[in-house]
């Protein structure tokens, strides 16, 4: 009989069965199609041996006018900015005490230091770093005393602990992740206090890695409220930390989401060791807003937007207020006759989720509705109208703007907005909603890669706290598919030749770099694989016997000498039947000339009235593309 050509639709389709979708694909992982065809996905590599503390949920890369090359990193602990693949910290201060206002205390035989300063305000995990303090006389020294911690523990409002340790033993930026903190153990001699000239600078509070939700036994940061009591949870310290940040010119203005707004002078003679300082705290600053769940500078028209700020004359948020500076002026909020500054107040849902700015508006979302804000001029300054009711958005970091169209994944839907608000028609919803944890959707972040125009929602699936897996919209081929893959922040090739993606190991990536997974030294491969619906022969009636395939498939740019792909047919006898019989060939390789040459042809022996295609491989340095594969099959009667 002739050969039976294999071809199937591009893209994943999980909202039929497999044997009704066929013709199509109906599983993958770490594979793409790129003009009709599968291939597997590119690799990734550390950017530099550095890291960084706590969870990554906020990059911003911008050039400054000395073209330094600045990538904001926010993470749950701290915010820096990466450059020569090193981390500076820039976490604003929160609090730094009078001379005096800190003593110490330790105990013989310990490396646990008490601390006490009266309404310390600080919670578990917080940072601090002392200076002025003297030995306490034994062997926890000036030197000892004089850095950065980690606050273990919170004794009550006015004492807390830390861990002695030697000086340098435990950087802020860890190397290859390779670090053991020497802690300091005191002895008989450590009787001092410190001295009267102990000074203690407190940053702001860390944000939660893990987000939680309620009041109760269990709730919040570990020590939160009162012994025996209930915990409440603080819009701040107790949920999620998550980052917004834009440039007004060189400078990068920061916001903690329903936290302070921060301000970043990169002009200064030294900024890398600089911090950023509270945005009321500027030189000429009226009436700053402290408080804002996102901060946009927009490009055309040079205003320092804050969403959900609180009022003016008030330090209480309001959730659906937004404010607006002076134009060329990020400290001026103060509304008068001569300057630009005001506010606009939503009427529409109970707050402001998120705000994204494209080419010609700014798209704000609410928990119920979407509207456009549009720069008018004087004596209005900006308008703002709603759009569409009843649109959901999942995350802060759920939408992305894409030249002229805004990508966003809502609680249950996909829509994107290019004019009007339309559903996108997705081929995996079900497949991505019934496996999502709900509860942590303030993780799900949107992504570009716009090398292979794709929309990537990275989110986690429901049996997980951390997101694992992606779904990609390709809006040139109009195609869904998906795959898991752990990552917390992500920012497209532009300053950078690739994608740069944030690990939750503390190490950043640069995406579509390589074949393997850099994570891993030495590299590891990356397992990809994909499989297609259910497929007969007629009307399936008949059993099919299939004695050999042709394949079809391309390891061009592969650096391994034989690179190989597994492929395996299925066979089954009834759509919701086991998959009873399976049978693989290893394809290889063989020769590395300008002309592919791989196996001639697979020999397999399997029978079923209905089968399916897997090609897989799990091999380091290289990647492969699928073409229209062959196979000798003949009908084989119906028993």
């Amino acid at each position: 009989m002739p050969l039976t050509k294999l071809q199937f639709q591009p893209g994943i389709n999980r909202e039929s069965t497999s044997y009704s979708n066929e013709g199509g694909w109906y599983d993958m992982d770490k594979v793409r199609f790129r003009m009709g065809y599968p291939e597997k996905i590119g690799g990734w590599t550390k950017l530099g041996i550095k890291s960084f503390l706590g969870s990554c949920r906020a990059l911003h890369p911008w050039r400054t006018i000395a073209l330094n090359n600045y990538l904001g990193v926010g993470t749950s602990d701290k915010y820096y900015i990466e450059e020569g693949q090193g981390y500076y910290d820039i976490t604003p201060i929160r609090e730094t005490t009078s001379a005096g206002d800190v003593t110490f205390a330790a105990s013989d035989g310990s490396s646990t230091i008490t601390v006490t300063d009266t309404n310390h305000g600080a919670v578990i995990g917080d940072f601090v770093t002392f200076s002025g303090a003297v030995s306490l006389g034994g062997l926890v020294t000036a030197d000892v005393l004089n850095q950065e911690y980690k606050i273990n523990s919170i004794v009550d409002d006015n004492n807390y602990t830390i861990t002695a340790r030697e000086v340098n033993s435990v950087a802020i930026i860890t190397v290859d992740g390779e670090y053991t903190p020497v802690a300091v153990t005191a002895n008989t001699s450590d009787s001092g206090n410190g001295g009267s000239s102990v000074v203690g600078a407190y940053q702001i509070n860390t944000g939660l890695d893990t987000s939680v939700f309620g009041n109760g036994w269990g709730a919040g940061t570990w020590s939160r409220g009162a012994w025996n009591s209930a915990a409440v949870i603080d819009t701040l310290t107790d949920t999620l930390r998550l980052w917004s940040h834009d440039n007004f010119g060189e400078d990068l203005i920061i916001n903690v989401y329903n936290g302070g707004i921060y301000y970043w002078d990169a002009s200064v003679v030294s900024p890398l060791t600089s911090r950023a300082v509270p945005l009321s705290s500027l030189a000429g600053a009226s009436n700053a807003p402290t408080v804002a769940a996102k901060v946009i500078v927009s490009d055309v028209d040079r205003h320092v937007i804050a969403f959900g700020a609180n009022s003016l004359g008030s330090a209480t948020q309001d959730p659906l207020l937004i404010r607006f500076s002076d134009q060329e002026n990020a400290a001026d909020w103060t509304p008068t006759t001569t300057n630009t500054a005001g506010d606009l107040l939503i009427g529409s849902g109970s707050r402001i989720v998120t705000a994204l700015e494209t080419r010609q508006q700014i798209l704000v979302f609410t928990d119920a509705s979407l509207h456009v804000m549009q720069y008018l001029g004087p004596p209005f300054t900006f308008g703002i109208n709603m759009i569409s009711e009843n649109v959901t958005i999942a995350s802060p970091n759920s939408a992305i703007a894409i030249e002229d169209n805004v990508f966003w994944m809502g609680s249950n839907e996909f829509y994107t907005y290019g004019g009007a608000v339309q559903k996108l028609p997705c081929t995996v919803r079900d497949y991505v909603f019934s496996d999502f944890n709900q509860n942590q959707s303030e993780k799900v972040f949107a992504a570009s890669n716009t090398s292979f125009s794709e929309v990537w929602w990275y989110y986690p699936s429901a049996d997980s706290a951390n997101v694992d897996r992606y779904v990609v919209y390709n809006y040139q081929q109009n195609i869904w598919y998906y795959g898991t893959l752990t990552r917390s922040a992500w920012i497209d090739r532009g300053l950078e030749q690739n994608p740069i993606a944030a690990g939750l190991d503390g190490y950043l990536y640069t995406h579509e770099n390589g074949f393997d997974d850099g994570s891993q030294n030495p590299a590891a491969a990356i397992s990809a694989y994909i499989e297609s619906s259910q497929f007969d022969i007629g009307d399936g009636n008949n059993f099919s016997f299939v004695s050999r395939i042709i394949p079809d498939v391309t390891f061009r740019d592969s650096t391994v000498s034989s690179p190989s792909v597994t492929f395996t047919m299925k066979a089954r006898n009834f759509p919701g039947g086991n998959y009873l019989q399976e049978d693989d060939s290893i394809i290889t390789k063989t020769a590395t000339v300008p002309v592919e040459q791989f196996t001639n042809q697979a020999n397999i022996r399997l029978r079923g009235r209905s089968m399916a295609l897997r090609v897989d491989s799990n091999e380091t340095g290289m990647t492969w593309r699928l073409g229209s594969p062959r196979m000798d099959v003949r009908q084989d009667g119906r028993r």
